[in-house]
């Protein structure tokens, strides 16, 4: 019993002994108060921007011809240097042109056969004309004799015989001149198929002259001409098989895909209102090379395709460019950038005050009118350069805080101070960071 007493009065004192202890203890002084975290901010000014996009394409040439023969034949020479520049007109290739001359002679003694033929036969019917006049005579005269003989044979003056003989007279001479007649018409015919074949002959002599110009192949454009398909010796089919091809490359065409989506919501910001899209400046076209490097020509926004594809959506916009040095060849990839319009009240914020939630949307801390952090969401369009294009969230006069934003939370009071390029956190407003120099 004495013993558990003991045990119970031993465990108490151990109890009390440090509340005793933490009586004789001095108090520590509280903490002194935070300072006011200083923050830099920019003021919102709406500017005016021009707003671009960029996008891929790929050159294509402004003219294209395939050089094909137009008559069956053997290559005897070619008359150009592959990779060289040609002019319109300029002969190309030189086809075997014996079969189609031998041609154009007959042809051309045809026509000349055709011309005798028409010739005679106009002479003939000149005689037989002549003739025709006079029979004419000759009848009249045949039937005033037997017109005669009949009144005196009435009277007994002359006899039958003579009577019938002036009548037969009459007769034969109405029926020479029937058939002096008939040649006429004769001739005439004749003369109608002569003219005919002299037609029919200048056609097939003109046939014969055009194929023995093909013979010639010449270039239908000016242009830079690529590798010959055939050699000399070969035997080529008339438009069967492409010798050549001419593309012209000064212009050039840059074809350029964009998406319907894009061109519809542009379209609805001209319509609002938020873009200008009026002015030449705004067909103007700068051109970047597939090494990044800007092409030293502007080119000309020409049209926009009226034919979407339907496996992606897009549709064409061709540009047109100079091309005087040749350094754009067809086919080559280069990307485009495109004015889309001008944004006379544009608001843009830098790029260092956009902060992201964990679900990616845009966050700005701004100094709100009683000089607290206020946390806003932003919607934002696209970059431009070091700052954002803002689409809402952001008006004329918000003071934006680009530099101290680490320090702060949203709803705690922050001392604001205009933003200087080149100032370091905590130096006074105005003074900036020269850089050392060493002395030689």
């Amino acid at each position: 019993m004495k013993r558990q007493r003991w045990t119970i009065l031993m465990a108490a004192t151990l109890l009390v002994n440090p509340l005793f202890t933490g009586c004789d203890r001095p108090q520590q002084a509280a903490p002194p108060p935070a300072a006011i975290p200083e923050v830099a901010f920019v003021t919102i000014q709406p500017q005016r921007v021009v707003l671009t996009t960029e996008l891929p394409g790929r050159t294509s040439a402004h003219l294209m011809s395939e050089i094909r023969p137009q008559v069956n034949g053997l290559i005897q020479k070619r008359l150009f240097i592959e990779g060289s520049d040609v002019k319109a007109g300029q002969v190309l290739y030189q086809i075997d042109p014996a079969p189609f001359q031998a041609a154009h002679d007959s042809a051309l003694a045809n026509l000349e056969a055709a011309k005798k033929s028409t010739d005679r036969a106009r002479a003939s019917l000149g005689a037989s004309i002549a003739g025709v006049t006079r029979q004419q005579a000759t009848v009249a005269l045949a039937k005033t004799n037997r017109q005669r003989l009949e009144d005196l044979f009435k009277e007994k003056a002359v006899s039958t015989s003579d009577r019938d003989q002036a009548v037969t007279e009459a007769q034969v001479a109405d029926a020479t001149l029937q058939a002096v007649e008939a040649q006429v018409a004769s001739d005439r015919a004749a003369i109608a198929a002569s003219e005919a074949a002299i037609k029919q002959a200048e056609a097939a002599l003109e046939t014969t002259q055009i194929n023995l110009g093909y013979t010639k192949v010449t270039a239908p454009i000016s242009g830079r001409i690529g590798r010959s398909n055939v050699t000399e010796g070969a035997l080529v089919t008339a438009y069967q098989a492409v010798l050549a091809t001419i593309q012209e490359l000064d212009p050039i065409y840059v074809d350029v895909p964009r998406s319907t989506t894009e061109l519809n919501r542009l379209k609805r910001s001209v319509e609002n209102g938020h873009l200008n899209h009026s002015g030449a400046e705004q067909k103007k076209v700068k051109i970047i090379l597939e090494d990044g490097t800007a092409y030293p020509q502007e080119g000309t926004l020409e049209f926009s395709d009226v034919t979407v594809d339907p496996t992606t959506g897009m549709v064409i916009l061709r540009i047109l460019a100079p091309n005087p040095q040749g350094i754009l060849l067809p086919h080559m990839f280069v990307r485009a950038v495109l004015a889309e319009g001008v944004d006379e009240q544009a608001i843009l914020a830098p790029q260092q005050a956009i902060t992201r939630d964990p679900k990616g949307n845009a966050l700005v801390l701004l100094v709100s009118a009683e000089g607290t952090a206020q946390l806003r969401p932003v919607v934002l369009d696209r970059a431009l350069g070091d700052k954002w294009l803002v689409a809402s969230g952001l008006a004329k006069g918000d003071r934006v805080i680009v530099e101290g934003s680490q320090r702060v939370r949203p709803g705690a009071p922050v001392k604001a101070v205009p933003f200087e390029a080149g100032r370091e956190p905590g130096t006074k407003p105005g003074a900036t960071t020269r850089p050392t120099t060493q002395a030689n």
